[in-house]
């Protein structure tokens, strides 16, 4: 299966993707296109990133 998103395993597919995403802070309305950081505990894998303008973190959670 081939996709337009690079990496070696679907993790890194899914953080290309978050990351060629711009996203609008949802305190402030800053628009970043930040990198996210991953996280996993087995059952789930959390992606988060934090404002640079306000310091909100935003998180993205994904059950396996």
């Amino acid at each position: 299966m081939s996709s337009s998103y690079g990496g070696t395993s679907a993790f890194d597919r899914l953080r290309a993707r978050l990351d060629g995403r711009p996203h609008a802070c949802e305190e402030c309305g800053f628009v970043n296109d930040g990198e996210w950081e991953a996280a996993t505990s087995g059952a789930t894998v959390e992606y988060r990133r934090e404002c640079p303008s306000c310091g909100t973190e935003q998180t993205r959670r994904y059950r396996l």
